[in-house]
């Protein structure tokens, strides 16, 4: 398979989990490298359902050896809960885990000023997830961040969080929020980081051992290209760089290590929380949240839905260097008659072809669509490219042509045999 970065080239949640879990079968190592537990990636093995937030997807595969890189944000207790609940439904944790010793913890007090921020925001809120991630990465940025290599260090560890809960006791104060009980999150992490501590490892030479080993690597990004924080519509993003270039500084990799990146997106447009989202669209919404799809698999929250924007995925095919497409959630359009792809953007008589980088512009923008008949008949039985009704190959065909990339992967459906390579 050789060294293989996949990314989202949408707003995050395009399937991302489940195209990880088919790759895996020809890699050797999974490596997650941006977000924390923010993300949640869902894979269906069999009637079973796995909501992984921070361990990587591949864990879900036997002798794959599955590493949390040092550009991850790591809740130490959330981390210990996803472990226990993977070995309770039988799923090895071992020798086949690491987590980088540099990688930056999450502690409850940035959860807490995540939630009075967004407080303080009003109407003009980012919707995060308020699980801490923005100011764990907030840290990290300011030199004042916690390590994994500081959480197995018991005396280490227990000096510098008492200074950082002092300091953010006051901001909290500040804030109108209570302050937080040391001695509490004391035993709390220490206990976690006793349960972590034989998975904290050097990671970065670990896996230059494995290049030189020549064993196959795969890159677990999260979120998507449009919630990253350089290239994403900002300030409506994520904190951690969730593009391709992503998977070189959260994991230690070099880039002449890497050979493709594979670009997964849906069928059509979807995003959780706030900022522009040019396609969105009521019709299709309704009938999608109608099938049961499209809520959040880490928040819950409905997730907003619009048609299929090619200016967007362009855009991400540039920024990523996308080789292949990963195509999923084509079987949501089954039952729909006339389909709409958005191929540009308009103000007034000014026409974009390309994705405005200020947000407040990317706002006024109405989309200039293309339409395609739909196929009207159920794609979730298709096993092989010849198999999809004639109208979705073309409809799939457009979408690439759009999209400026080849297309590799076709999912239309959960499950793992429900892959189409292209």
């Amino acid at each position: 398979m050789s060294n293989t970065i996949l990314v989202g080239a949408q707003w995050g949640d395009e399937g991302k989990g489940k195209i990880i879990d088919v790759l895996t079968e020809q890699a050797d190592i999974v490596v997650r490298y941006a977000g924390g537990n923010n993300a949640g990636h869902t894979v269906f093995v069999g009637q079973q359902k796995y909501v992984l937030h921070l361990v990587p997807s591949g864990i879900l595969r036997k002798n794959k050896l599955c590493i949390i890189g040092n550009g991850v944000v790591v809740d130490p207790i959330s981390l210990v809960e996803e472990i226990e609940m993977l070995r309770q439904l039988n799923i090895k944790v071992d020798t086949n885990f690491a987590v980088s010793e540099t990688a930056h913890l999450v502690l409850p007090y940035h959860r807490e000023l995540d939630a009075q921020r967004e407080v303080l925001k009003g109407k003009n809120k980012i919707g995060t997830t308020k699980r801490g991630i923005g100011p764990a990465y907030g840290d990290k940025a300011a030199r004042v961040g916690l390590r994994m290599i500081d959480l197995i260090n018991p005396e280490r560890f227990e000096a510098k969080l008492a200074l950082r809960i002092k300091e953010n006791n006051e901001v909290l104060k500040a804030l109108g929020a209570k302050p937080l009980s040391f001695k509490k999150i004391l035993a709390e992490y220490r206990a976690a980081g006793d349960y972590l501590k034989p998975y904290v490892k050097n990671t970065v030479v670990l896996l230059h051992q494995a290049c030189l080993r020549g064993d196959n690597l795969l890159f677990e990004g999260a979120q998507g290209t449009f919630l990253d924080i350089d290239h994403g519509t900002y300030p409506f993003v994520t904190s951690s760089n969730t593009t391709a270039g992503g998977a070189c500084t959260g994991s230690g990799v070099p880039p002449h290590r890497m050979d493709r990146v594979v670009g997964v997106m849906k069928a059509y447009t979807t995003r959780v929380g706030e900022g522009p989202l040019p396609t969105e669209n009521a019709e299709i919404s309704d009938l999608l949240h109608g099938m049961g799809r499209e809520f959040g698999a880490t928040t819950g929250r409905p997730r907003r839905c619009g048609w299929f924007d090619s200016v967007a995925v362009r855009h991400a095919t540039m920024v990523n260097g996308i080789d292949g497409l990963a195509v999923t959630n084509l079987d949501g359009l089954d039952t729909v008659e006339a389909i709409k792809v958005c191929i540009g953007y308009r103000i007034g008589r000014t026409r974009y072809d390309y994705m405005p980088a200020d947000v407040e512009v990317l706002s006024q923008c109405e989309p200039i669509y293309a339409e395609f008949e739909g196929w009207c008949e159920p794609t979730t039985q298709a096993r092989k490219w010849k198999h999809l009704p004639k109208l979705a190959r073309t409809y799939l065909k457009a979408l690439s042509e759009l999209s400026a990339a080849n297309l590799a992967i076709v999912s239309v459906g959960p499950g793992r045999d429900q892959t189409i390579f292209v």
